[in-house]
């Protein structure tokens, strides 16, 4: 009878394969989300609003945590450019 022996070295080789194939589904996929660079002040604050806020806001419409991060993103950029808020001067009555 014959006895099938395995190949010296084949479970290291693919191990080295599959840790290959692991780190590289990874990197694609980082690469796949990787922001934009940052293009002025307000969009760096409103990233990192956006990622402060991200875990805590509510999702009733099941979106993701990536779309809800762009919902915040989008919304402190649209407060940004209309400027800052404008204050009521209070008119003082005279008696």
């Amino acid at each position: 009878m014959h006895t099938i022996r395995p190949r010296a070295g084949t479970p290291a080789r693919s191990l080295t394969l599959l840790a290959a194939a692991t780190g590289l589904l990874l990197a694609s996929g980082l690469a796949a989300r990787a922001e934009p660079p940052i293009r002025s002040a307000e969009d760096a604050f409103c990233r990192s609003e956006a990622r402060s806020q991200v875990l805590s806001a509510p999702d009733p419409l099941n979106l993701g945590l990536h779309e809800i991060g762009r919902r915040i993103w989008a919304s402190c950029m649209e407060r940004k450019q209309r400027g800052p808020a404008r204050t009521v001067k209070k008119r003082r009555r005279h008696r």
